[in-house]
């Protein structure tokens, strides 16, 4: 793995613009070999076009909706209001690939990426295919949007999935880690992107925990807030800490080295005895988000 070039791995938001991207974190800015994301936003009216290279991406509304033109091909995407009002449709682009995203009202789109070798078919997937879970209890409760888990979206190597916590909660827990292969755990590369909801006083915030793995030095117990992004070589990681009243939302976006296009997880034993506490623990009532809308 290359030394990494971003400030730790901690990235704070407008810290990683480049290119006309309001973030773009790539393989070689990370330090490593895989995984990549950037944030795109659009006024009224604007387009964008670029290379793929050699990196399938998606494109995800985080708020508004676009049109993708691809291979001769253009898909129209629904998108959302924000993140907190249940997930989006997206648009799957392969690697080699010249991509234009165009947005008549604006808006703003996560383009999650990973390097990979099998250039697949550019296509749609519809908001009624993506799986919402909602997993824990208690105040481990939360609400994950499985769009492009291996279970629920064919892609070469990208995995990447939202996950939706209510002010009080903690994801991501307990802390976990995906750093080596094996038979009960694949090796990936993971990027967290944030957004945190407002409060009546103003922008809200959230926390995140990673911590060093056997074998592997890491330390990051960091104050998150909208834009910012941690960046997960390796490690256990968790808990992510949404502070009581304010939501957090972030994307996962992972791929690794192995040939299966996996996610498995190894749970830290000092604190996996508290998945079996949730068999008494009733989800929160405060989830699914976005139920207000389709109701």
């Amino acid at each position: 793995m290359a030394s990494r070039t971003t400030t730790g791995d901690l990235v704070r938001a407008g810290d990683a613009a480049a290119d006309g991207f309001d973030l773009r974190i790539t393989p070689e800015s990370a330090g490593w070999d895989f995984s990549g994301l950037a944030v795109l936003t659009l006024a009224p009216g604007e387009r964008r076009t670029w290379s793929t290279g050699d990196s399938e991406t998606l494109v995800l509304p985080l708020a508004g909706a676009c049109t993708v033109s691809c291979d001769g091909e253009t898909v129209a995407l629904s998108g959302r209001r924000d993140v907190f009002a249940g997930p989006s449709d997206f648009a799957y682009v392969p690697r080699d690939a010249e991509v234009t995203v165009a947005s008549e009202a604006g808006g703003r789109f996560a383009l999650p990426s990973a390097r990979c070798e099998r250039r697949l078919a550019f296509r749609h997937q519809p908001v009624e295919r993506v799986p919402v879970e909602l997993r824990g209890a208690g105040q481990a409760s939360r609400q994950v949007n499985n769009f492009c888990t291996p279970e629920s979206f064919d892609a070469d190597a990208l995995i990447s999935c939202e996950v939706l916590t209510p002010g009080g909660n903690w994801s991501s827990y307990p802390p976990h880690k995906h750093d080596r292969s094996s038979d009960t755990e694949s090796e990936l590369e993971e990027i967290y992107y944030f957004e945190v909801a407002d409060g009546p006083g103003g922008p809200g915030l959230g926390y995140q925990r990673v911590y060093a793995s056997p074998g592997h030095d890491i330390d990051v117990l960091a104050e998150v807030r909208t834009g910012d992004v941690v960046l997960i070589p390796y490690g256990w990681h968790g808990p992510t800490m949404a502070a009581p009243g304010y939501a957090v939302y972030f994307l996962n976006v992972m791929a690794g080295p192995g040939d299966e296009r996996a996610w498995r997880i190894c749970d830290d034993p000092a604190h996996a005895w508290v998945r079996d506490s949730w068999a008494v623990q009733e989800i929160d009532p405060r989830l699914p988000f976005g139920r207000e809308e389709t109701s």
